[in-house]
């Protein structure tokens, strides 16, 4: 375990972060997505509610705020967004303009160019979105651990 990293963010799941890059995306779903079947690498966090998944990779991940949405929610049936779905857009602490959705079979597409999933304990239904990482400008240090 390290100081000031979040305890979600162990081993694996850090060290595929940390290899991506400006603009790549990464997925964070619920424990019905087809994580291995849509292709890229996935990341188990099992114990996990997706909305703190998403919570604990921002500290460590900004999100791109270039073109386009930074974050994509999987569209529920019915138009309306769940409670689950306003949790993950919390959690990820993005503007509401900075918010697309996804028909489920267009996310399910858009998942497949992930570079990353990040599969949850997520038992609720709709609860996954898409990150797409933007740039770290400066090292912050926030002092030696204690």
């Amino acid at each position: 375990m390290l100081s000031g990293i979040d305890p979600i963010l162990a081993g694996d799941l850090l060290a595929a972060l940390d290899r991506l890059g400006h603009g790549d995306e990464l997925v964070v779903a619920d424990a019905n997505f087809p994580a291995y079947r849509v292709g890229p690498a996935v990341v188990e966090t099992p114990g996990s509610a997706a909305p703190r998944v998403v919570e604990a990779i921002r500290t460590v991940l900004p999100l791109d705020g270039y073109e386009g949405a930074s974050v994509l929610l999987m569209a529920a049936e019915g138009g309306e967004r769940l409670a689950v779905q306003h949790e993950l857009v919390g959690a990820a602490a993005v503007d509401a303009d900075r918010v697309g959705e996804l028909e489920r079979f267009a996310f399910y597409e858009r998942a497949a160019g992930a570079q990353l999933v990040v599969r949850t304990g997520e038992l609720r239904p709709y609860g996954n979105i898409v990150l797409r990482k933007g740039v770290v400008n400066a090292y912050e240090s926030t002092g030696a651990a204690r």
